[in-house]
C-alpha cells in the first residue's frame, strides 16, 4: 500500500493548483504532503524518476522551485489498478481507495469486459453478489451451477436435450437394463496434473451415494466398481434408463476424491475469495478447448447498493462490462428461460383439493402476474410448463377459500413481489395469507414445510428438461407428501427404454398435477446477455449463462472484419 499512499500524497499536491504549474518551497511541499522536508525531497526525486513531474529547484534554503505536473492522479490510480490485476487482488485495492461507489465504478469500467493482458485474452465480469463455492453436492444458484459445470466434469453431459459423452466416450447396458459399462477417454487428467482413472470416479460416486441428495438421485444403483483403469461398471437394483441423464446431473459432477476443489473440466479454479473468482482454461481438457484463457468475476456487491431498486434484473441480465454503462454494451443474445417460478399447493384437512383448484383458477383469471410491479421485460407469464406442454386452465366450480392460509417461499426476489400480490388477491376473497420467507435458493433438508399450505419457488431447467422435471418429483422436499402416490409411476417411467415414451409419460404426469391443482407455473425469466464490442461469440445456455468455451476476444492489433457465423469456431 506504500505506492497507493504515494499517489494520495501526489493527489493532495496536485489539487492545490488543479494540475497547473506551481511555485513552492520544500517546506510548503512537505506541509501539503503531511511529511518531513527530508521525505519531501525523496518524494520529488521518486516522482521525477517515475515521470510524474518536472521539478526545477532554486539554490538556497527556503527558495521556491517550479513544479510542473506531467500526469493526473486519476491516471496514476488507473495504472495502479492495472498492475494489481497481476497480483490477483484488484477489489481489495479498490476498497483502499476510499472513494464513493460512483467513482469506484468509473475506475472499474475500463477494466471490465474483454482485454488482452500479457498476450492472453482475459474476460472480466462484474458481479452483483457474493458467490458460494460451486461444490456440486451443495444447493447452488444459477451462477454457481454454471461455474460448477465449468470446473468439474461428469461421466456424461447433456447438450440440446441429448446425452453425450464427457469423461466417458461410450457406454452400453445389457438386455435387462441392470448392468451398465462406461468407457473412459484415454489420457484424462485432473487439474493438478494427476492422471484420472476409473477407480477414482467409482470412489467419488460412492461418496455421492452416501449423501442424502445423491442417494435420492441414484436410488437405483446397487454397486459401482472399476474392473479396468478406463472402465466403470454400474449395477442397478432395478432398470433405470435415465441413468445417463442422472450421471450428467449437477450432483454427479466429479471432483478429485482427495481434493474436493480439484476438477477436470474446461476451466481450472485458480483463485476464489469473497471479492475475486478466477478461472483459467485447462489446456489438457478432453473436449473443445476454450478460446479465452482467463475469466474473472469481480465481486462488488457494495458498488451495486445505490441501484438496489433495479438489482432484481441482474440475475437474468448478464453485463460483460460495467453494468452502469449498459448504453455502451450491445445485446448479443436473449431467450426465455426454460425454468420457471412456480406455485404449488399442499392440500390437507384444513385446505381441500377443491380449494386448491379454486386458488389456482383465481390466480389464472386475475391476471395478477402481468400486473406485478417489476422492471419491464424481466419476466413473462408462463403459458406452458415446457414448450408444447400447455398449462391447463382450471375449470372446476369454485368453492370458498379457508379463512387463513400460510405461504412459504424462497428466492428469487421477484417472489417477494408475487407474495405481496397474493396477500392482496386472497384478502379480496376473504382469506388471510401469512407469508414465511426462506433465504435459500431451493428446498433442502433444513426447511420445515409442514405448516405450508402454499409453496413458491424457482425451478431451473437445463438441457434435459423432461428428466429434470421427473427428478424434481423424486428429490425436492416440496413433493414429499405426494411422493408415495406417484413413486410407482416414476419407477415405471424409468423402466421404459424408449426416450420418446418416457418423455410422453412425464408430460402426462405433470399435466395431471396441474389439472388437479397441485402445481401452477407462474412466470419465466427473459434472459439477456450484453457485451462490449470486443467480445465475440457470446451465446446463452439453457441455464441463462453463456458458453465460456466458445466466447473469444479479437487481438487488439487486428481490425474487426465481417465474417459469417459458420466461419467462427
Amino acid at each position: 500500500m506504500r505506492e497507493l499512499h504515494r499517489v494520495s500524497q501526489f493527489q493532495r499536491l496536485w489539487h492545490a493548483s488543479q494540475g497547473e504549474t506551481q511555485r513552492l518551497s520544500i517546506a510548503m511541499l512537505a506541509q501539503r504532503c503531511f511529511c518531513s522536508e527530508r521525505h519531501a525531497r525523496t518524494l520529488l526525486k521518486k516522482w521525477q524518476q517515475a515521470g510524474w513531474i518536472r521539478w526545477s529547484s532554486q539554490p538556497g534554503r527556503g527558495k521556491q522551485g517550479e513544479l510542473q505536473f506531467l500526469i493526473a492522479p486519476e491516471t496514476l490510480r488507473q495504472q495502479l489498478l492495472n498492475r494489481q490485476l497481476l497480483a490477483g487482488e484488484p477489489i481489495q485495492m479498490l476498497q483502499t481507495l476510499d472513494l464513493p461507489p460512483e467513482r469506484l465504478l468509473q475506475l472499474l469500467q475500463p477494466l471490465m469486459g474483454g482485454h488482452w493482458q500479457d498476450r492472453m485474452p482475459v474476460l472480466r465480469i462484474p458481479y452483483y453478489r457474493t458467490l458460494a463455492f460451486p461444490a456440486p453436492l451443495q444447493p447452488l444458484g444459477r451462477a454457481e451451477q454454471h461455474l460448477a459445470r465449468q470446473i468439474f466434469s461428469g461421466l456424461t453431459r447433456v447438450e440440446n436435450n441429448r446425452v453425450s459423452g464427457d469423461l466417458a466416450h461410450h457406454w452400453q447396458h445389457d438386455s435387462s437394463g441392470l448392468n451398465w459399462s462406461f468407457w473412459l477417454r484415454p489420457q484424462l487428467s485432473w487439474h493438478n496434473g494427476e492422471p484420472l482413472y476409473a477407480a477414482q470416479l467409482a470412489a467419488v460416486l460412492q461418496q455421492i451415494i452416501r449423501s442424502p441428495d445423491g442417494r435420492a438421485l441414484l436410488a437405483s444403483v446397487a454397486q459401482i466398481d472399476a474392473p479396468h483403469p478406463l472402465t466403470l461398471r454400474i449395477r442397478l437394483h432395478r432398470p433405470d434408463y435415465w441413468l445417463p441423464q442422472r450421471l450428467a446431473h449437477q450432483f454427479c459432477l466429479l471432483p478429485h476424491p482427495d481434493s474436493p476443489q480439484t476438477g477436470s473440466g474446461p476451466w481450472q479454479l485458480v483463485q476464489f475469495t469473497t471479492t475475486l473468482l478466477r478461472l483459467e482454461s485447462y489446456a489438457r481438457w478432453h473436449l473443445q478447448r476454450a478460446l479465452i484463457q482467463r475469466i474473472e468475476y469481480w465481486i462488488t456487491p457494495a458498488l451495486f447498493m445505490p441501484e438496489q431498486g433495479n438489482s432484481c434484473r441482474r440475475p437474468v441480465q448478464i453485463a460483460i462490462g460495467n453494468a452502469d454503462e449498459l448504453q455502451q454494451l450491445r445485446p448479443v443474445d436473449r431467450s426465455i428461460s426454460r425454468g420457471f417460478c412456480y406455485l404449488a399447493t399442499r392440500p390437507s384437512l384444513r385446505f381441500s383439493t377443491a380449494q386448491a383448484r379454486t386458488l389456482i383458477a383465481l390466480i389464472q383469471r386475475s391476471d395478477v402476474i402481468r400486473q406485478l410491479p417489476l422492471a419491464e421485460g424481466l419476466i413473462t407469464p408462463s403459458h406452458s410448463l415446457l414448450p408444447g406442454w400447455p398449462v391447463p386452465q382450471t375449470g372446476a366450480d369454485p368453492v370458498a377459500l379457508p379463512a387463513r392460509l400460510t405461504l412459504h417461499y424462497h428466492l428469487p426476489v421477484e417472489l417477494h413481489v408475487m407474495a405481496e400480490a397474493l396477500v392482496t388477491l386472497l384478502a379480496s376473497h376473504g382469506c388471510e395469507l401469512s407469508c414465511v420467507f426462506h433465504e435459500v435458493k431451493s428446498w433442502g433438508h433444513a426447511q420445515d414445510l409442514t405448516a405450508a399450505d402454499i409453496i413458491m419457488g424457482d425451478r431451473l431447467i437445463g438441457d434435459a428438461p423432461q428428466f429434470t422435471l421427473l427428478n424434481w418429483l423424486e428429490q425436492d422436499r416440496l413433493w414429499q407428501p405426494l411422493r408415495d402416490s406417484f413413486r410407482q409411476s416414476l419407477q415405471q417411467i424409468a423402466r421404459e427404454p424408449d426416450d420418446s415414451v418416457r418423455s410422453s409419460a412425464v408430460q402426462q404426469l405433470f399435466h395431471t398435477l396441474m389439472s388437479e391443482g397441485y402445481l401452477l407455473p407462474l412466470f419465466n425469466y427473459r434472459y439477456q446477455v450484453l457485451a462490449p464490442a470486443g467480445v465475440e461469440r457470446v451465446r446463452l445456455t439453457s441455464l441463462g449463462w453463456f458458453d465460456f468455451t466458445r466466447a473469444w476476444i479479437p487481438p487488439p492489433a487486428v481490425s474487426p472484419v465481417h465474417s459469417g457465423a459458420d466461419a467462427v469456431p
